[in-house]
């Protein structure tokens, strides 16, 4: 489903590569996508019929708005347009593109794309966070330089992470589509001034790819995630923070969700009161103190019973030494379902690093796992996951 904007002509791209591993598509054209790419031009790639009228007498003869709506397997939207995309959060149905998405019953996949005010506006936001909960997955966008002049967030998902997401989807067998995933990655910063902070060596490389696996598994997820050079995962609705209670705020304003994974190496202290101005030394001052207060348990708070408790949480224990014992110890203490423990001892090269060896530890005991890159811990883990969700036969 091809929208009016400039990006729509990468779209032309996508079907190219989805054609070459074998993926059919059925393109649905919006007068204004018709204003950058032509019907003749996806007609060609596509080898199918293009459609663009809602009150077509012959394509409603021939295929009709509904059935036209449900026989694919996936719906793609690119560019996702703000107008369309407000268009989606509201039911409107005004043309054939807006009918088909409302009437469909089948996975949506939206790649928004619009100047960066636009993606910045409270209104987008708020419909992107109504998408979000209706299960559709979002693909970007990225930053750069816009066909307007300006720079920011907004430019399209290049056509390869489109089909990355699209493949995904038919490659997974989508075995927790209709969940929802919360991922924490990454450290907190904790603000001493506004120049200095206390913050620890996690790269949120593991979280990301949990993020990243969950959501090849079909599940619906959002990514909390603290400062790190990490690209965003395709797919995923992503929320930045810096401080570990930035991160709680953001964690209870996704909830209700079925699995929570946090990853996220949370700073346990901040600072009571950071400076206003930058710290300035001072010759032959007194070093100054700092006062420490305790940051909330986030951990803890998801794992607290209620009615908003994910199904399955679990958590993560960076350890130097006696790995399992406090592991163990931190599971019981925290009320989660499970703990993934690691050791972190310098010299293992865990924390920035590709590689981790993982010990599961649940309430049925202790999974030794061996050593594997980071993203196969996460695949691994999303199976057990829908492994516990959904037992196969």
């Amino acid at each position: 489903m091809i929208a009016g904007g400039i990006a729509a002509y990468k779209c032309l791209e996508v079907i190219r590569r989805l054609k070459e591993r074998g993926v059919a598509t059925r393109c649905l054209l919006t007068a204004g996508g018709g204003q950058f790419v032509t019907p003749l031009s996806l007609a060609a790639l596509s080898e199918d019929k293009v459609y663009t009228d809602l009150f077509s007498l012959t394509d409603e003869s021939e295929m009709g708005h509904i059935r036209l709506s449900r026989e694919a397997d996936v719906v793609v939207v690119a560019p996702a347009t703000a107008d369309i995309l407000a268009k989606m959060a509201a039911g409107l149905a005004d043309d054939l593109a807006t009918t088909a998405l409302l009437a469909t019953d089948k996975p949506i996949i939206v790649a928004p794309a619009m100047n960066v005010r636009m993606w910045e506006h409270p209104a987008t936001r708020a419909n992107l966070k109504t998408l979000t909960e209706r299960h559709v997955r979002i693909v970007g966008p990225g930053e750069g330089d816009m066909a307007c002049g300006e720079w920011g967030m907004g430019r399209m998902a290049e056509p390869e992470q489109i089909v990355e997401v699209i493949e995904a989807f038919f490659r997974s067998g989508a075995r927790l589509s209709g969940r929802r995933a919360l991922v924490t990655s990454g450290p907190t910063h904790e603000p001493i001034d506004p120049v200095r902070y206390i913050s620890n060596r996690s790269s949120g490389k593991q979280g990301h790819a949990i993020a990243d696996a969950l959501s090849r598994l079909g599940a619906t997820t959002t990514l909390v995630s603290g400062p790190t050079e990490r690209p965003d995962p395709p797919g995923i609705d992503v929320v930045r923070v810096e401080t570990a209670r930035e991160m709680l705020t953001a964690c209870q304003q996704v909830l209700p969700v079925d699995i929570a994974v946090c990853a996220a190496a949370v700073s346990d202290w901040g600072i009571a009161q950071p400076a206003v101005q930058k710290m300035k030394k001072q010759t032959d001052a007194a070093v100054p103190t700092l006062e420490l207060t305790e940051n909330p348990d986030i951990l803890a708070t998801l794992s607290h019973p209620g009615n908003q408790r994910p199904r399955l949480v679990v958590g993560f224990a960076a350890e130097t030494n006696r790995v399992r014992e406090h592991a163990e110890e931190k599971r019981r203490r925290k009320g989660c379902d499970w703990i993934l423990a690691n050791d972190v001892s310098p010299g293992t090269g865990t924390f920035g690093g590709d590689d981790n060896v993982i010990h599961l530890i649940s309430g049925n005991g202790v999974e030794d796992w061996p050593s594997m890159t980071k993203r196969a811990v996460a695949e691994r883990l999303a199976e057990r996951i829908a492994d516990f969700l959904e037992p196969r036969p």
